[in-house]
């Protein structure tokens, strides 16, 4: 065994496959991917990459392997799975995933094509593993893909603990250790034990707690819209999509910072656009919540031709309608498995927070934005109170 020390599980032992698979360049490129892109515009301590935290990942399922008796080849399948579950990220990670997926059709966790003829999937393949099988793991299929990919995974569990340790947040601090303790198969459902309500309910909380202080703080949100903005002209300049999806962070900088400069200079550098529209669900009408890319593109033109500004100054977020997947696990009460949210009154209340706390945010140059928030009321039809000050 090969043993790592980490800032949040102490020592990770590998095992002779994981040992290997650290080594392929597919992995070793996740030490260039950081785990929260934009947020460290905010928590400068936020460095940790996507390849610790993939280690943390296979530590726990190797755990929650363990403490479900599960052993053999499938469990060294899952094993692989949990450690290879974040290959597949673009550069800075969710950040660029929509625009990967308008353009490619697939998400960071279809890594099938990945495996097929590379390095980490001849390691898979040396060590007596299909690679195809530990991709579909990855994507969540069969019964032991819920532990990788589901309402109770073990990369949740994961980053919530070494998000808040990086930032310094303490609302991401859950007892892990419980959580894969408490891991049951019920008629090949990952549920959790009997009396494990409180211990569902904290995994919900966390995460709505750190949704509104980091995942989703505005400044974070303006440099994410930022950075998908440039990286969409990037990619219509003529750089190919599959070279794209495997930058890391630093490649892609570079690259905008040269191709993109307005855009890319401006994120370098944290001079970012200023909120002109900050409005509350309440205060959206429902066609602008509910706006494709295109309607999007069309809107921001129409502001910034009102506004008499260039369209590329000039971006419309709409984030997806608020919704809270781990309301879905499943728990045993009173012997009969359930689902959180009917299992727990917290679950309304956390929905109803997650509705409040949920903006519709449209982002310009501080010089600009008077402009454009009056611009952006008349095309968005939105009440006056929602302009920024």
């Amino acid at each position: 065994m090969t043993a790592v020390k980490d800032s949040v599980h102490d020592y990770i032992s590998l095992d002779p496959v994981a040992a290997d698979l650290v080594d392929t360049p597919e992995f070793q490129r996740l030490r260039h991917i950081k785990q929260l892109s934009t947020v460290r515009l905010v928590y400068p301590s936020a460095s940790h990459t996507r390849f610790e935290h993939s280690l943390g990942v296979y530590h726990l399922a190797s755990r929650a392997l363990s403490h479900l008796g599960i052993e053999g080849e499938e469990a060294a399948h899952v094993r692989a799975a949990a450690l290879l579950h974040d290959i597949g990220h673009g550069p800075y990670g969710h950040q660029t995933e929509d625009l990967i997926r308008r353009r490619t059709g697939r998400d960071h966790d279809e890594i099938h094509d990945l495996l097929d003829g590379s390095v980490v999937g001849e390691t898979l393949e040396t060590h007596g593993l299909d690679p195809m099988h530990v991709a579909d793991i990855v994507d969540g299929g069969g019964g032991l893909g819920q532990l990788v990919s589901g309402e109770l995974d073990v990369d949740r569990m994961d980053y919530l603990v070494r998000d808040a340790h990086h930032t310094g947040v303490p609302y991401g601090t859950i007892d892990h250790g419980r959580l894969v303790r408490q891991l049951r198969y019920r008629d090949g459902q990952l549920v959790l034990a009997e009396g494990n309500v409180q211990t569902a309910e904290s995994l919900l909380l966390a995460r709505a707690l750190m949704n509104g202080t980091v995942y989703r703080h505005h400044t974070s949100r303006i440099a994410g819209a930022m950075l998908e903005r440039a990286s969409e002209r990037l990619v219509d300049d003529g750089l190919p999509i599959e070279e794209f999806v495997r930058m890391a962070d630093h490649d892609l900088l570079v690259a905008l910072g040269e191709r993109v400069p307005d855009l890319g200079k401006r994120i370098e550098r944290r001079t970012l656009y200023k909120r002109a529209i900050w409005a509350p669900l309440s205060a959206v009408p429902a066609d602008v919540v509910e706006l494709g890319h295109d309607e999007t593109r069309a809107a921001e033109r129409e502001i910034a031709e009102i506004s008499d500004v260039a369209p590329e100054k000039v971006i419309i977020d709409a984030p997806p309608t608020p919704r809270i997947k781990e309301s879905r696990s499943r728990v045993v009460v009173d012997g009969v498995v359930q689902r959180l949210e009917s299992a727990s009154e917290l679950v309304g209340a956390l929905r109803a927070t997650e509705r409040a706390q949920w903006r519709l945010g449209v982002y310009a140059p501080e010089v600009a934005r008077d402009e454009v928030a009056a611009a952006a009321v008349d095309v968005l039809d939105l009440p006056m109170h929602v302009v920024s000050q």
